[in-house]
């Protein structure tokens, strides 16, 4: 009796350690998790839109700012001079406009006794020219005072503040990248799956998210998945043809697709930065794991094979039931 319960327990701890090998080389090897994710982040370059002198700085280095708060000007005495021009000029056009028309309108009551009609279209079409040249004056004040406004240049979203070497004085021309803001509304996280653990994702499925730096993880969901990757090993020919590769090894890598997955929830002290790695693991529910999965797979193959078999029995019984009734149906030969 004991040499049976102790063969059954060897049996049992035998089928406990193969399922839990299995399960763990399923895990390992085709459930959806990877170790190369990296946090990144949308960066946008601010650069001005008009060139000057650096006159004042409003934030510092690795400070969040709000879309819309200021972050340098420029000096500004000239394109305040500018606008004073301009207005100069729209106020000179216009005076120039009002009295070429009211001289358009003197000459155009006027009989042609006393005028010429030349004389009243060279009026009228010189009073046209004094309207468009008071409307270029007032485009030109126009574009005046924007060059003045976008001497303050304000934040484009929110974000943070990195990198800033920008300093008072520093003259900057148009287009010019004077620093670097991190919009804090895209982070996200670029996982790169194994091919072979692809099928196993779709969007939506929910993510945990484990950063190297340790601490609470956070959570999130499978937000897209790339449908393209560069093919290193096959570049394309000088004549656009395709540049196949004649080695192929017999051990081939599983190649890594890009994943996005948008960050739901970050737990509060938990610092991201644009940049970290992490791991990202796709939680599967019990239903999907291996041993079960195998069980199941069993169990739907003896099951087909039973109804297999039993289909046979019936449709075998009623062809020879058939069978009988005609030969019992079928008429004699006439006596």
């Amino acid at each position: 009796m004991k040499t049976i319960a102790r063969l059954f327990v060897t049996l049992v701890v035998i089928a406990i350690s193969c399922a839990a090998a299995y399960e763990l080389w399923n895990y390992y090897m085709l459930s959806p998790w990877t170790r190369d994710a990296r946090v990144q982040a949308d960066v946008v370059t601010v650069a001005p839109d008009v060139s000057g002198f650096v006159s004042d700085i409003r934030v510092k280095d690795n400070q969040f700012v709000h879309k819309g708060d200021v972050l340098f000007v420029l000096d500004q005495e000239r394109y305040k001079a500018a606008l004073a021009a301009a207005e100069a000029a729209v106020a000179a056009r216009k005076a120039d406009m009002q009295m070429r028309q009211q001289e358009a309108d003197r000459r155009t009551k006027l009989t042609s006794l006393s005028i010429s009609d030349e004389a009243k279209q060279d009026a009228l079409y010189t009073a046209n020219s004094a309207a468009a040249a008071h409307m270029q004056a007032v485009a030109d004040r126009m574009t005046a005072r924007i060059n003045l406004e976008r001497t303050v240049i304000r934040a484009p979203v929110n974000g943070f503040i990195t990198n800033l070497t920008l300093d008072i004085g520093q003259y900057i021309s148009v287009g010019t990248r004077a620093m670097a803001l991190i919009d804090s509304d895209s982070y996200r996280v670029e996982g790169y799956f194994e091919e072979t653990k692809i099928p196993a994702l779709k969007p939506g499925d929910a993510a945990n998210i484990i950063l190297m730096s340790g601490g609470p993880g956070l959570r999130g969901h499978v937000d897209s998945i790339s449908r393209g990757i560069t093919d290193r090993d096959n570049p394309n020919g000088p004549e656009l043809l395709a540049n196949a590769n004649p080695t192929f090894e017999w051990v081939r890598l599983a190649q890594r697709i890009p994943v996005r997955i948008h960050i739901d929830e970050v737990p509060e002290g938990v610092l991201i930065s644009s940049g970290m790695t992490c791991t990202v693991v796709i939680p599967e529910r019990p239903y999907n794991w291996a041993v079960p999965a195998l069980l199941r797979q069993a169990q739907s193959v003896i099951l087909n094979a039973a109804r297999s078999y039993r289909g046979q029995g019936p449709r075998s019984n009623a062809s020879l039931t058939s069978r009988g009734l005609e030969r019992a149906t079928r008429p004699g030969p006439a006596s």
